[in-house]
């Protein structure tokens, strides 16, 4: 007997499924917030230096704020204030003719920055004067964000494995919670990017553990509703998250506004059950029968209750040693396995690079930063709906081949577009974005289908590592317009391609049963290869 004939006798989705999907949503709707929460912590006001030191009491002191700054800093090649030196001497022969270049000797901003707060009223760069020589500690916080997302991806994808989804899920919800509200309160630069890393660490346990415990309860028919109530979480806290963004404009305020969600996740988690299949997988009947009775009497099938005996349950799983500790070496144990690991962890990277990659280089809306915030979330809506009535009728690989094809043709097609057509350009680019976000939304329910559920979870943690990997690589492929303009394009347009043909080599999982252990992934693939 498979877990599949259990949830078609105690429906597969009713109540008790609505009630899992939604305490998820409520417990997915900070991750957003706090991956984009860089773009308006981290912002750069425009400043200048403080050269109030230059007031001599006489002169200085009479001239307007326009005039000081005309006196005071000198402009650049392109005709702007320069934002990282001032004159040594007050230039007051500029106020006559502020075109005539002199040779005034300048000297760097001693004496800090004036930043204008019309925008943000305070923001990392403010803070700690992330400027000029020290802008690169500015975008390195981002990275060290995304990097403790790697590495708990990784960790919290083990763990819960082997200790339950439930359990870690909470761990995830209260950790990452007293890391992001610990950062706001952050006195140096250095502290901030320790916890900052260490909430990257912790919060990305919500997204793995969420995803595989919505996944693990439902039945085969509705798994793409759940593929794509999960990823609408995302879209929902972006289009939120600008809002949020807007009114709130001081960094320390935005991080505990952005996190406060997780209190209510905390508080709803009281209700989330245990996944009976990793119960069943570890041998551990009675509870699995505790939560398969709780669901079957929130669904109305109370009549199905003989079927939820221990010693039935013990008959789902007989070809795998019971209570056997999974390990990330489990995924590489086996060929079939070994395969399935690489294929999935490039195509994952695949995806991540150029989804981010097109996220980080959609230029020519001419919007303030809120309303591409909004704007960028919304383009999302349409892509993820759509493929939410593709799925089932093409099924999944064609869904993902297809939508990554599109994106890297939208790419190539961008390269060819003069820059002078700036709205075409835009068009593309969006369009671009639509897709690849439609191929990020299909390969988490891809992939939850394609691995086992006694090494799920630590499948989808090494797929979120090697998604991380692909975010942090992302910002370094734009840097590459310095050898060549067109470079990134071509980078990014590439790497849709080859995710596209590895994506073709992954097999179906449309109305299929989810694998229960490593044979089941074995003796798939053996039975493949007989039909062809």
């Amino acid at each position: 007997m498979r877990f599949e004939n259990i949830l078609a006798d105690i429906n597969g989705f009713g109540k008790f499924q609505v009630m899992v999907i939604l305490i998820n949503f409520i417990g997915r709707f900070t991750m957003p917030c706090h991956f984009m929460l860089n773009n308006f912590i981290a912002a750069v006001p425009s400043h200048h230096c403080d050269f109030s030191s230059l007031d001599d009491g006489g002169k200085f002191m009479n001239l307007s704020q326009e005039q000081k700054l005309t006196v005071s800093i000198p402009l650049q090649q392109d005709g702007t204030p320069n934002s990282c030196r001032m004159f040594a001497e007050p230039q007051y022969h500029l106020l006559f003719n502020s075109s005539n270049i002199t040779e005034a000797s300048t000297m760097p901003c001693h004496n800090g920055w004036v930043y204008d707060n019309s925008t943000f009223k305070s923001t990392l760069t403010s803070e700690w004067d992330l400027v000029c020589d020290k802008r690169g500690k500015n975008k390195a916080t981002a990275t060290i964000f995304f990097v403790g997302v790697m590495f708990g991806a990784i960790t919290f994808g083990c763990l819960s494995d082997r200790f339950g989804r439930r359990i870690m899920l909470l761990v995830s919800y209260v950790s990452g919670m007293v890391f992001a509200v610990a950062s706001a309160f952050s006195t140096t630069y250095v502290m901030f990017a320790v916890l900052r890393f260490l909430t990257g660490f912790c919060i990305t346990g919500i997204v793995i553990v969420s995803q595989v415990l919505s996944v693990e309860w439902v039945d085969i028919k509705h798994r793409k509703v759940v593929g794509l109530l999960d990823s609408l979480s995302w879209t929902f806290g972006n289009v939120a998250f600008a809002g949020i963004a807007y009114f709130v404009t001081d960094w320390r305020r935005l991080i505990f506004s952005v996190t406060c969600p997780l209190i209510l996740a905390i508080f709803t988690w009281r209700w989330m059950p245990e996944s009976a299949r990793w119960l069943i997988a570890h041998g551990k009947f009675e509870q699995a029968q505790m939560h398969l009775n709780r669901c079957a009497k929130m669904n109305g099938t109370d009549g199905s209750k003989d079927k939820l005996k221990p010693e039935m349950l013990a008959t789902i799983i007989v070809r795998e040693k019971r209570n056997q500790v999974y390990t990330y070496l489990d995924l590489i144990r086996t060929p079939n396995m070994r395969k399935l690991a690489l294929k999935t962890g490039i195509l994952w990277f695949c995806i991540a690079i150029t989804f981010y990659g097109i996220s980080f280089n959609i230029t020519g809306f001419g919007l303030n930063i809120y309303l591409t915030q909004f704007a960028y979330a919304l383009i999302e809506l349409p892509a993820k709906v759509s493929i939410f009535y593709i799925l089932d009728k093409i099924g999944r690989r064609p869904c993902e081949v297809g939508t990554l094809l599109i994106t890297g043709t939208c790419l190539g097609v961008n390269i060819l577009i003069p820059k002078s057509l700036s709205v075409a350009r835009t068009a593309v680019a969006v369009i671009g974005k639509g897709f690849s976000s439609a191929s990020f939304g299909t390969v988490v329910l891809y992939s939850s289908e394609l691995y086992p559920t006694v090494v799920r979870q630590n499948g989808m943690g090494y797929n979120s590592f090697m998604a991380r990997f692909g975010v942090a690589v992302a910002p370094m492929v734009l840097l590459l317009d310095e050898f060549f303009e067109e470079l990134p394009q071509i980078v990014l347009c590439c790497t849709a391609l080859l995710g596209a043909v590895v994506a073709r080599t992954l097999s179906e999982t449309r109305n299929r049963c989810l694998p229960e252990t490593i044979k089941d992934v074995e003796w798939q693939q053996e039975e493949l290869g007989q039909l062809k």
